[in-house]
């Protein structure tokens, strides 16, 4: 019984490596297209800003002073 099961395995193992060999009649011959990505086009300016808006002022530096109680 082991000799059979040592058999078929020895079997399969055969047939899988037959299979996955690249030494065949039958290869595959074709060749592939390359692609190429398009050409990137420079970005163009941001439109100017509206100069009648005022820009962000920061934080002043010194607190405000407490309200009197």
């Amino acid at each position: 019984m082991k000799k059979l099961i040592l058999a078929s395995v020895s079997a399969l193992a055969l047939l899988g490596v037959a299979a996955c060999s690249d030494s065949g009649t039958g290869t595959d011959n074709t060749t592939t297209q390359s692609t190429h990505p398009p050409a990137e086009q420079p970005m163009k300016p941001a439109a100017p800003a509206d100069n009648s808006t005022k820009p962000a002022e920061p934080a002043p530096a010194t607190p405000a002073p407490a309200p009197a109680q």
